[in-house]
């Protein structure tokens, strides 16, 4: 079974031909009259590792496209990498806690905490080219600090550690990693693994980070969050 830290999206192509030029064109006229406001609304770019909820052996890279609806709500587009052919794999919906316990409890069951991706360091803010890098991990840990408390609930759509070409069967639950030995289940390398092609595809040290955000608060996290591990032997 392939496991996400041997899956490098950037290596595969999805199969099809490649655009015509009727499409290109196409593409280019859109980008010129019409909009897309819903997309220019993405604000962040983060990129973590999801768990299969239905099998913790399996787990896969995840480009989040994070916009803002309101102070309570986050939505993120996911993508296998970030190129501009990257494949859409799911969505996820990130509340705050304020909005998140007036949910009823088999809702909130479906949800994963934030905490132990942010002080791990396997959640990260790729910094654009050119910007300081002691700027910018300035400003990533100030936004890992309000990521903590937040709930997130994510499926996926497409399974691409699994070779699928195209999107394949009902969308899939996925969970977050909670513990060191949560990711060996499905990385017996733990962390270290896990992280060692990400990391050196963006120029990113999940140790350097984890040091970083030792001081970060930590959430008082619900009971009923990370339901989909309950049911490990």
């Amino acid at each position: 079974m392939s496991h996400a830290h041997h899956h490098n999206p950037q290596e595969e192509k999805p199969p099809g031909d490649p655009l015509s030029t009727k499409s290109r064109v196409l593409e280019t006229g859109a980008a010129i009259v019409q909009d897309f406001a819903p997309v220019k609304n993405i604000c962040a770019h983060l990129n973590a590792f999801h768990v299969y909820a239905s099998d913790k052996t399996r787990c896969v890279e995840a480009n989040h496209y994070c916009s803002h609806i309101t102070e309570d709500i986050r939505q993120c587009l996911l993508y296998d990498s970030p190129s501009s052919t990257a494949r859409l794999l799911g969505v996820e919906y990130m509340i705050t806690p304020k909005l998140y316990n007036t949910l009823p409890p088999s809702e909130r069951r479906l949800w994963h905490t934030h905490e132990f991706e942010v002080k791990s360091g396997m959640l990260v803010m790729p910094a654009p080219a050119g910007v300081p890098s002691a700027a910018w991990e300035a400003a990533e840990t100030s936004e890992m600090q309000d990521i903590i408390p937040l709930y997130g609930k994510t499926y996926h759509f497409w399974q691409v550690d699994r070779g699928d070409p195209v999107p394949m069967g009902a969308p899939e639950l996925m969970a977050s990693f909670t513990s060191e030995e949560r990711v060996k289940v499905a990385v017996p390398g733990g962390m270290e693994e896990l992280c060692r092609g990400r990391d050196e595809r963006f120029g990113v040290d999940f140790k350097t980070k984890r040091e970083k955000r030792k001081g970060l608060e930590g959430a008082e996290l619900h009971s009923d969050a990370d339901a989909m591990w309950e049911d490990e032997k």
